[in-house]
């Protein structure tokens, strides 16, 4: 992101399919950030849990419902970034077989 936005390096986008499950989303982003000792610098619509946004610092993380991500359109707004393909260590690799 630093390449077309000011603000952070990374943008993590994500989408849940109910306000219950973006909050879930969000809850579990907060806590693996807990567990590593990173804590959050600010986080804004929870309560509402349409559009989650927790901020990091340098990276800044979206979690909407499917509706809401259409609406803004961040994937559209941000095109210009570097797409990042992660892949969780912890889960097994897909072998393709």
């Amino acid at each position: 992101m630093r390449k077309v936005a000011n603000f952070c390096d990374f943008f993590v986008l994500s989408t849940g399919s109910s306000s219950r499950q973006v909050r879930a989303i969000a809850d579990g982003i907060q806590e693996k950030l807990k567990d590593l000792g990173i804590k959050v610098r600010f986080k804004q619509g929870y309560k509402e849990g349409r559009w989650v946004l927790v901020d990091l610092g340098n990276v800044v993380a979206h979690v909407f419902d499917q509706e809401t991500r259409e609406f803004y359109g961040l994937d559209y707004l941000w095109q210009e970034a570097k797409k990042v393909k992660w892949e969780d260590p912890s889960l097994p690799k897909d072998t393709g077989k």
